[in-house]
């Protein structure tokens, strides 16, 4: 089965939220941004949706969480390497995010974490797949 992922993702500020990604290298998909939202592109199957709160209420029912003060879900990316999860994470704090919790490393699996400006966690993580095969 094929299926695109698209995770809808509530924002105080769309662009803000737009210039921070955009200093993470992500790319944004026109013909799905309006001042409502923007379609920020993961790879060519996944996509997160950052919606205007008051856009992003038209889905749902329930009061949307403070994502500064409670955690709901953490968003996870793969990096191609190690280094690629310090450079993303270097970035992100650069452009003002903040850092959440401290590196793991497992040995097989690196990660760190940051918190973007509407506090949504990001966790980007390297996982050695030759540490982890079964011969």
């Amino acid at each position: 089965m094929t299926t695109q992922m698209f995770v809808n993702l509530p924002v105080k500020d769309l662009n803000r939220s737009i210039e921070f990604f955009t200093k993470l290298d992500f790319e944004f998909d026109p013909q799905l941004s309006d001042e409502k939202g923007t379609c920020m592109i993961v790879n060519k199957e996944s996509f997160v949706m950052l919606l205007t709160e008051s856009f992003f209420k038209i889905f749902t029912t329930k009061q949307i969480c403070d994502a500064k003060k409670s955690t709901e879900m953490a968003v996870s990316l793969s990096a191609e390497s190690r280094e690629r999860v310090d450079e993303l994470v270097n970035k992100a704090k650069k452009a003002g995010g903040l850092e959440e919790g401290e590196p793991q490393d497992y040995g097989w699996m690196y990660g760190r974490s940051f918190e973007d400006p509407d506090g949504h966690i990001w966790a980007i993580f390297h996982m050695d797949e030759s540490a982890t095969s079964k011969d």
